[in-house]
Order: structure tokens, then sequence, then C-alpha cells
């Protein structure tokens, strides 16, 4: 049996996949596209993704092939610098296309063995106590082809099948706004073009172009109403049409690499999760694109639920662990609904609208308010509850500098760790779970801090007592323990 399918081959599901196979899970991907997208939806990467990939050793990859760009502006795009003194190693937007994201995250996955499979669509579901059984159709999939798992994770975007298959309500407002995307040429000089969408910015505010690699621009507009079918990509006229429109000029537009529209509808499913079946990414939440929040989001919930589906696999996880996954990702989801809902009526043109953004842009030439605001876009700010205690718990810690090396050298492997400065702890039992790394930081004033295999804090401390309780907590019982237990002592 297959212990974990996961439906859809996105961000989402190549990082979950990833994490999975971390911990030796056996992971089958199932993908109803045939080729990879070329339709380019996200632009880049913020933080606390960075950070993500920092700690699995796959930042370099994405540095290789991503530019760097300042950190600012990113909050219903208004002009402000970056705040100072942000809590992360990495103060910059990596802007890389989504296609190049996914070819990265597919090549990782690949190296670590996850079976990706193309062609297969998830067309129905049932399961049982001991696990799920998937129809599965295509192309590249025999007729009436059934597969068995453990656990199925529904990462197939906003009109999730696995979703609708279980029946999982997905309450929200639907789109009112749609616009127009696409990769194509333009007829004018990059001078004259850049003069026309500044022009054109002062009033339409969703309105942009922005050079790719191939001497295509990817260019955004709003759209004239909203189409009875938006899934059906938009003609070439439609998308002239809107740039005249909007800018006054089709900008010569010619030769289209592809052409998308997107909506800003926005929904959070009721549940995360029924018995042995989870969604995470867009088939858990879809909201507007303000901020460049989407990917970003859909692989921080990868990140938290990898480390803990797999503990449930392997056998160590501790009562409930797999279920703070939703406990701790769906209020994450509901703010990024509620600051994008936010960013999208400050960038209407309605006058109470726009008299509402120039007062916020007021506010942000206070740094606390910038900070705050900066912080929601990029979710360094992040705090699950863990309970009352030191104010680190809950939170994730940036890459310290190391007296010898960095902090996120030593997460790679995607276990536990205990930083211990004082070098007088021991998480003996949990070896098979949980790293040790007796160094010291000039950055970190506590003596000590257990993180979970997503960076989070999980204690902080240096009572050996206190550090085994936190270890039961998120890491199960321990080795010596379960050796008692079948020995009988």
């Amino acid at each position: 049996m297959i212990d974990v399918i996961i439906a859809g081959a996105g961000p989402t599901g190549l990082m979950l996949g990833c994490e999975l196979r971390l911990h030796g899970v056996n992971v089958v991907v199932l993908e109803r596209d045939t080729e990879p997208t070329k339709v380019v939806r996200s632009l880049g990467l913020h933080a606390r993704s960075i950070e993500v990939m920092d700690q699995r050793g796959l930042l370099e990859r994405f540095l290789a092939v991503g530019r760097q760009h300042p950190l600012g502006g990113f909050f219903a795009a208004i002009r402000k610098p970056a705040p100072q003194r942000l809590d992360t190693a990495h103060a910059y937007v990596l802007g890389i296309p989504q296609t190049i994201s996914d070819r990265l995250l597919t090549e990782r996955a690949v190296e670590l063995g996850v079976d990706i499979r193309r062609g297969h669509e998830l067309v129905g579901l049932s399961q049982d106590e001991h696990g799920v059984r998937v129809e599965v159709a295509g192309p590249g999939a025999l007729d009436g082809a059934t597969l068995r798992a453990r656990y199925l994770v529904g990462c197939d975007g906003g009109r999730s099948t696995v979703r609708k298959l279980l029946g999982i309500g997905f309450p929200g407002e639907p789109a009112t706004v749609e616009t127009l995307i696409g990769a194509v040429e333009v007829g004018m000089s990059p001078e004259t073009l850049g003069a026309v969408v500044a022009e054109a910015r002062k009033t339409q505010i969703r309105f942009g172009a922005m050079p790719l690699d191939d001497g295509a621009y990817r260019i955004v507009v709003p759209a004239d109403g909203l189409a009875e079918d938006r899934s059906a990509a938009p003609t070439l006229d439609e998308f002239k049409r809107q740039l005249r429109a909007t800018a006054g000029t089709d900008l010569g537009v010619h030769s289209p690499r592809w052409l998308s529209r997107f909506g800003d509808a926005t929904r959070l499913a009721d549940r995360y999760r029924v018995g042995r079946v989870l969604l995470a990414g867009d088939a858990a939440h879809v909201h507007p694109p303000a901020g460049g929040q989407g990917l970003n989001l859909g692989i921080q919930d990868a990140f938290n639920l990898g480390w803990k589906l797999a503990a449930e696999i392997n056998g160590w996880a501790p009562s409930g662990l797999l279920d703070t996954y939703e406990v701790e990702r769906r209020p994450v989801a509901a703010d990024v609904l509620e600051n994008t809902r936010a960013q999208m009526t400050l960038m209407s043109l309605d006058p109470g609208a726009q008299a509402v953004r120039r007062l916020v842009a007021e506010l942000m030439d206070f740094d606390e308010v910038n900070r705050h605001l900066t912080e929601k876009i990029i979710a360094t700010a992040i705090r699950y509850d863990f309970g009352d205690g030191h104010d680190l718990l809950g939170r994730r810690l940036r890459d310290i500098r190391l007296h010898r090396g960095r902090l996120y050298e030593h997460m790679h492997t995607g276990r536990g760790l205990l930083l211990d400065q004082a070098g007088r702890l021991s998480v003996a039992g949990w070896g098979d779970r949980v790293d040790r790394v007796a160094d010291g930081s000039d950055e970190l004033a506590e003596p000590a801090v257990l993180l979970r295999p997503d960076g989070h804090v999980a204690w902080v401390g240096d009572d050996q007592q206190d550090l085994r309780r936190a270890l039961v907590r998120w890491f199960g019982v321990s080795d010596a323990h379960s050796v008692r237990a079948v020995n009988g002592g």
C-alpha cells in the first residue's frame, strides 16, 4: 500500500512530497496535466518561503535562477521602503517565475524518490479506517485504475476535486472583478512601454508589465466584467481591447506565449481534514493575488503538514499531532484572506477607497505600521498557540549565526533540533527524530531552544525534565520508553 497519495503537482504538492520523503514515506503524486503549465501566476518568494528553502538546503538552487528585489511596496501596491530591522536574514523578495519554482521542486522531489505520475487525474475516492481508495483516469492511467494509500492530501487547486468529493464547504465571496494576464511580445521600446505603464498606473493600479527572460512581457490588465467561464483563456483580441481601454494603446502585443484570467474570489474550507484525507494550498483557501501570497501560503502549509503526517505514518506521532495542522494553518489562511480583502479595497478606484488608501499610505510612514503590514505579507510574524510561556514559543526562529556556522545548516534533514548553548542537555531516546547541536550564538540569549522540524520554537529553557516533557509533547514517547514497553518494563 502507498503511504501517501498527493493530488496535484503544483508547488504545494511538490513541497509536501519532498517533506514526506525526508522521513522515508512512500509518496505518489497524481497530476491531471500531462505537461507542466506555462502559465506564470506567481512571480516570487517572500521571506518566510525563502527561509523554508534555506532550512531544507534548497535556497542556493533558487538564488541561482532568481533575482533579489528590495522588500517594500507590496501591501496594496503602496510604494514605501522596507521597514527597518525585520526579523529575518532574508529581507528581500526573490523574483522567480512559478514555472521555475515548479521545476526546481520537481527536480528535488525526483531526487528524493517521489513518484510523480502526469496524465493521472483523481476522479473518485472512498475511505475506511485503514486507508483511502482513489480512482484515477486520464491519458497516463489505465481504464478503471484504482490506488490505495494510507492517506490522501488534496493539493489540487481552488477547484479541488478532492474537496468536492469530501463534501467540505468552501464558503466566502465569489469573484466581483476579473483580471487578464498573459506573456506576450510588445511592439514598442522598453522606454516607451515604461512611460505608458507609469501613466496608466496613476489611476489603474491593477495594470502592469514585467519583462521576462525570453523577450516577452508578463502583462496584467483589468477585464471587462466577469467571464461566464473563467477557465477559458481570453483571446488576443480581448487582451488588446482591454489594454486600449486601460492604457489607451494595445502596446502592439503579439505572439502570446500564454493567456489566462483570474478573479478575486475569497473562500476558506470549513475543514482541512476528513478522516484520512487532508487539504492544503489553494484546495483549502483561495484569495485575490494582492501581495503575492498564494504560492507562499501553500508552500508553508506543506511545510507544516509534512513532518506531522510523516510522524503519524512512522508511528511516533503523539496523540493529536496531525490535528494541529488545521489548528495552526487555518487561522493563518483566514488572516491572509482578510488582508487581501483589505488590499483589494485599497486598490479600488472608488473615491472612498482611494481616500482610505491615502490615509493608510500616511500611516505607513510610521515604521511600526509599515512593519506590521509588511510582516503580514512575508509571514515572518506568525505565532502558533503553544500555550503560555516564553515569548519565542510558537514563533519560527530566524537563521542565526552560530559560533560554528548557521542555524539553518543543521535543519536540512527535516528533523527536530535542540540548540544547546550550554552543552548540558540531552535528546537521548529521541535521537531518531531530533538532532542536538551544542553551539553558541551571540544572537540568542536563551540557554537552549527546541525547534520543531518546521523551525517553530517548541521549548525554551535549561531544565532537562522540562525538556523531556516538551519532547514527549511534540515528538512522542522516547525509544527507551518503547523498548521498556515491549519488554514489559
